[in-house]
């Protein structure tokens, strides 16, 4: 009989995770007024804040990621799995984009919402993507050439944004190789629609993307092994300052551009990840820091959960219209935060009650033991 050990638990990273999650909806709930503006992501080439969150759940996926992938599965097993669970996740954002699956026609009549008309694409459908690509090539590579792939991906997507754009048009909005191919493939009734036929979650960008999972894989394998030590934390800032400062250097010919996901993003991005988990490491596994462990522990064993209740919470808020063009969750960021608090900071605390009340939610579910799993 073979024994295998137990990969040592971290809690530092299911609280980095919780931390992500709780930090999204924060950003992606903004009240009525206008946002600080970390708060809101760069127009176009540029960071903030707001910018950190999203690859920084990416890069949490792949810590969890380094610890599935030490459990002794056989071949069809793992490729079942996967495949299924990234079809789930894939499904689990389709299916909230169409919601609530009915639409108000111009006479005020309801009708069931055209799934022609429901975009593919989508924050979740690119954690599926990146999940996918990134499990399949950690179970079959080494670290040391799953860091090649990396490499090579973040390689891949820079050559085809420049070979294949029209001239001039390799780090633009409308006609970059990444938006054409989206246009082609699947389709502007597919695409975002807030921003013209550009899609911020498009098909090309998953493979840089991709590049943060591995990421937080690797990082996830290196900290199993260095142990709970400053000298880890210390490794963990060095290499997050070079990351950070090669994306720098790197930015006058490659911009840092979330919605373009380059390279450079992805190399500043996974930099400060480094930089921030390592702090979170020493503060909780070397000095024992217990403050907000037990609440972002609990965020962090749910946040698909949690995630999708923010999303689908906040847009039934919506349909229930208090005024023509108002509704229900805009109208309690104008009449109960903004007269608290005029501006940016009414918004902010607008985001961050509706936020405490998605905990709440994760909180409920954390109690009753009830954990969504895909």
């Amino acid at each position: 009989m073979t024994v295998v050990a137990r990969a040592e638990r971290f809690a530092s990273l299911d609280m980095f995770r919780g931390a992500t999650i709780f930090l999204m909806i924060v950003v992606n709930t903004a009240g009525a007024g206008q946002p600080f503006t970390q708060l809101v992501h760069a127009p176009w080439i540029g960071f903030t804040l707001a910018d950190l969150v999203y690859p920084s759940f990416l890069f949490a996926v792949g810590n969890a990621m380094s610890f599935a992938l030490t459990r002794p599965m056989a071949e069809r097993t793992f490729l079942r799995r996967i495949f299924k669970r990234a079809l789930l996740i894939f499904l689990l954002g389709f299916l909230m984009y169409w919601y609530p699956f009915v639409a108000r026609a111009a006479d005020g009549s309801w009708a069931i919402k055209p799934l022609a008309e429901t975009r593919v694409t989508g924050v979740l459908q690119r954690i599926a993507l990146c999940y996918l690509l990134a499990g399949l090539l950690a179970r079959y590579l080494s670290p040391r050439w799953l860091l090649a792939a990396a490499i090579a991906l973040l390689s891949a997507h820079w050559v085809i944004l420049v070979e294949m754009s029209p001239p001039g048009e390799a780090f633009g909005r409308y006609r970059n190789a990444g938006t054409l191919l989206d246009l082609w493939l699947i389709g502007p009734d597919h695409l975002y629609r807030k921003d013209h036929g550009f899609d911020p979650e498009g098909l090309l960008g998953t493979l840089p993307a991709t590049v943060n999972v591995i990421a937080g894989y690797l990082a996830g394998v290196a900290i199993q092994r260095w142990g709970k030590h400053a000298a880890t934390v210390k490794r963990m800032a060095l290499i997050g300052a070079g990351l950070v400062i090669a994306a720098l250097l790197l930015a006058p010919v490659l911009p840092v551009a979330k919605k373009l996901w380059t390279g450079s993003f992805v190399l500043l991005t996974v930099g400060l990840d480094l930089i921030l988990l390592g702090a979170v490491i020493g503060a909780v596994e070397v000095k024992g820091v217990r403050v907000g462990r037990a609440f972002l522990q609990m965020l962090g064993r749910n946040p698909l959960a949690i995630y999708l209740f923010s999303e689908l919470l906040v847009v039934t808020m919506e349909l229930i219209r208090i005024r023509p063009g108002v509704g229900l969750y805009r109208w309690i960021g104008e009449t109960w935060f903004q007269a608290l608090a005029p501006g940016p900071i009414g918004s902010l605390l607008c985001a961050l009650a509706y936020t405490l009340l998605c905990c709440w939610f994760g909180r409920a579910l954390d109690r009753r033991g009830i954990i969504l799993k895909v």
